[in-house]
């Protein structure tokens, strides 16, 4: 019998899932974005390679984390509004495996809805059938129907379920891209 320290085989397989998943996703978003300059903005992407790899030198890259020590563009809490950045700056918004670790999702996807431009492009992504992890808290997981609803005065909305095959309506992990609208 496993402690309740022990991180489980099924998690542990989920982890890796939920990574691959993230990969082929900025894939997928980065080649469908092509040579076009822009800006983006990669929220918390420190503990990962986040967003940079996957576009091209045409996309420039910010960085926003909460922690000083991060050494990132901007350190700012993604639920407030923040001064510092200017609004609709970024064509571009990165935000994989943050928002479950926010306390109000709501303010901050009304933040990076902010500082996106009219036309900009969210990509985010979170974890479903997963457990709770760091960096604390972990508050949130999100259906299909919980990104909608996040995801109000968003357009072309497209939820992407990492499906368990042996579990019906019990996914693993979902890749969301929106846009704001002109």
């Amino acid at each position: 019998m496993a402690s309740n320290k022990e991180v489980s085989t099924l998690d542990v397989d989920h982890l890796a899932l939920i990574r691959a998943n993230v990969r082929q996703f900025m894939q997928t978003s980065a080649a469908a974005w092509g040579d076009k300059p822009g800006l983006l903005l990669d929220i918390a992407p420190q503990d990962h390679e986040g967003a940079r790899p996957y576009f091209s030198v045409s996309v420039a890259v910010e960085t926003l984390d909460i922690d000083p020590a991060a050494g990132a563009t901007y350190c700012a809490d993604l639920c407030r509004h923040n001064d510092q950045i200017p609004a609709c700056r970024f064509d571009i918004v990165v935000c994989t495996e943050v928002l479950e670790h926010v306390l109000n999702p709501f303010a901050a996807i009304s933040e990076i809805r902010r500082v996106l431009k009219p036309g900009g492009l969210l990509l985010a992504s979170s974890p479903f059938n997963f457990r709770i992890h760091g960096p604390l808290p972990d508050c949130w997981r999100f259906t299909e129907h919980g990104w909608r609803s996040l995801l109000t005065g968003f357009e072309s909305i497209d939820i992407m379920a990492l499906e368990d095959v042996n579990r019906f309506l019990m996914p693993i992990h979902y890749s969301v891209s929106a846009c704001k609208p002109f």
